[in-house]
């Protein structure tokens, strides 16, 4: 049978390959930092981690991890309600709803988990759920396991969310659902509008902080710092795979009888092994550094405010953006792929994006800048770009 089977994945393959949407990995054989080691040796740059406080690489999280794994050992061998739940655990949520200004959290392996497992112990066919055309791809599929009726409004389109609410409103219970910064254009949610519309025709909110926690806002703590929604957002969920140390692990936080539903019913949460204890340590660290100082985020901000004024000034077409996040818009999937081989060329290490992870037509270089980045890494990007851009007719 696997004959028949194989011929099929090969002739698909190849057809991805000539559409050029044919995705390689690249491998580094260095921490995760501004600059990198690759597996040849060489150096680069790293502009495409989302490693936005730059903490991937801490002496600080490393030595928790180090000396936690005296104490409390490798990994866990169980689910969290059978034997699987430590004491730095139950710390890790108290940081995180703190951090958050919630009531409670909910750990999971990843976000993708935690989006996956948030909708389908909450909601039923008698309910609506109302999502943002941008969505991540965890929250999509979330929401799909969910017998709850969908409702799709257009990317940050007010008008239109009221719409679906609107046609919503014979459904027992309503959420609208939003990414905070939207991962492919770096756009911010209008929060406030959309907690306004909330109230206005009696809502639940629920935003994923994956890639705003650590960035927008003022000290950096997402979307609700950002508009001042505090008490007005139910769930939010997220990952201490960006900002926050860029290792596993993701999070819900929110109202207590939610997270109290998730730790009863949320199946990634009963049928998976919780987080090593390495990563719960490093987790709890991170949350005292960003108590301690604004300093990373504030470093971060200053980074992105230079990039995007440079690269503008250069004449790239860049998404608006107030994360840190920088979208180089180029529309074609194979340009893409050609400008960031040339890049690394340069010692620059950015990735294209193109269809499926973008829409057709769309294809562009994500940047994304950290606080590890110092001003010389930026300023050698920027050339880069410039040189790139004029060798390939992108800047006239």
């Amino acid at each position: 049978m696997y004959g028949k089977f194989q011929q099929h994945l090969q002739e698909e393959l190849k057809a991805i390959e000539l559409a050029g949407l044919y995705k390689k990995e690249r491998n580094i054989s260095s921490p995760q930092s501004a600059e990198i080691t690759l597996q040849d040796g060489s150096k680069a740059l790293n502009f495409c981690a989302n490693n936005y406080l730059g903490l991937a690489d801490n002496p600080r999280l490393i030595q928790a991890a180090r000396t936690i794994m005296e104490s409390r050992g490798y990994g866990m061998s169980s689910v969290r309600f059978i034997c699987g739940t430590q004491d730095i655990h139950k710390e890790l949520e108290a940081a995180v709803a703190r951090y958050f200004h919630m009531e409670d959290a909910i750990l999971y392996a990843a976000c993708f988990d935690a989006n996956g497992g948030v909708f389908e112990p909450l909601f039923t066919a008698e309910d609506a759920i109302i999502s943002d055309s941008l969505n991540h791809a965890s929250i999509i599929d979330g929401v799909r396991l969910c017998k709850a009726q969908r409702f799709r409004y257009a990317n940050a389109d007010m008008e239109d969310l009221e719409a679906k609410l609107k046609e919503a409103q014979s459904c027992r219970f309503r959420i609208i659902v939003t990414d905070g910064v939207f991962s492919m254009d770096g756009n911010v949610a209008p929060m406030d509008k959309i907690c306004e519309l909330a109230s206005k025709y009696d809502a639940l909110v629920m935003v994923d902080e994956s890639h705003s926690a650590g960035v927008v806002g003022k000290t950096g703590r997402g979307v609700q710092q950002q508009y001042d929604c505090y008490g007005r957002v139910d769930i939010i969920t997220g990952t201490l795979g960006k900002a926050f140390g860029g290792a596993v692990g993701g999070f819900t936080t929110g109202r207590k009888e939610i997270i109290d539903m998730l730790r009863q019913r949320s199946r990634p949460y009963l049928f998976s092994n919780s987080i090593p204890p390495m990563i719960a340590a490093a987790g709890i660290e991170t949350f005292k550094i960003l108590e301690e100082s604004d300093a990373l985020h504030t470093k971060l901000m200053e980074n992105v405010n230079y990039f995007r004024d440079r690269m503008i000034e250069a004449g790239f077409d860049i998404k608006p953006t107030q994360s840190a996040i920088c979208a180089v818009m180029l529309y074609d999937a194979p340009l893409s792929q050609v400008f960031a081989s040339k890049m690394a060329q340069e010692g620059i290490f950015v990735t294209g994006f193109y269809y499926p992870v973008v829409p057709q037509g769309q294809a562009r270089i994500r940047v994304q800048l950290s606080a590890a980045h110092e001003k010389e890494h930026l300023d050698k990007a920027i050339a880069a770009f410039i040189k790139v851009g004029n060798e390939l007719g992108v800047l006239k």
